[in-house]
């Protein structure tokens, strides 16, 4: 049986839309995995092009909220950034909870390179990440 996954985030547009591609890639038919925010803020164009970038097309994927998940039986929840972990509402679940606090590349000032730069550093922790999580729990 397929383990369902959770990814949550604050506007479910950049880091969690991220860890959702590298997690669905990585677990491959072992898993179900959605990601939601605690608001919608559309899916992050960077994230699309950095995640592109990584080989992972997430350019179908849309921007979610927490509330319309709530009647799925989630086995893991994994938290990307301390707000959704903060100020997530009452999620009833007997999922076995994961934080990890990923700096937020929508926030990168700069220039075009060194934006681009900060997304590629965080895709590249959040996959460090996604294919750990998937070693030790599937």
């Amino acid at each position: 049986m397929k383990k369902k996954i959770l990814v949550l985030c604050t506007g479910n547009s950049c880091r969690s839309q991220i860890a959702h591609g590298f997690l669905k890639t990585f677990a491959e038919s072992k898993a179900e995995v959605y990601s939601a925010g605690i608001e919608t803020h559309g899916v992050n164009p960077k994230a699309i092009a950095t995640m592109k970038e990584a080989g992972i097309d997430i350019s179908d994927h849309t921007s979610n909220a927490i509330d319309e998940y709530k009647n799925i039986d989630f086995d893991f929840v994994i938290t990307v950034c301390d707000n959704a972990k903060e100020s997530c509402p009452y999620f009833p679940t007997t999922a076995k909870k994961f934080h990890y606090n990923f700096s937020d590349p929508a926030k990168a000032s700069g220039t075009t390179d060194e934006i681009k730069e900060q997304f590629s550093i965080v895709r590249e922790e959040i996959k460090k990440y996604c294919k750990e999580f998937i070693d030790q729990n599937l």
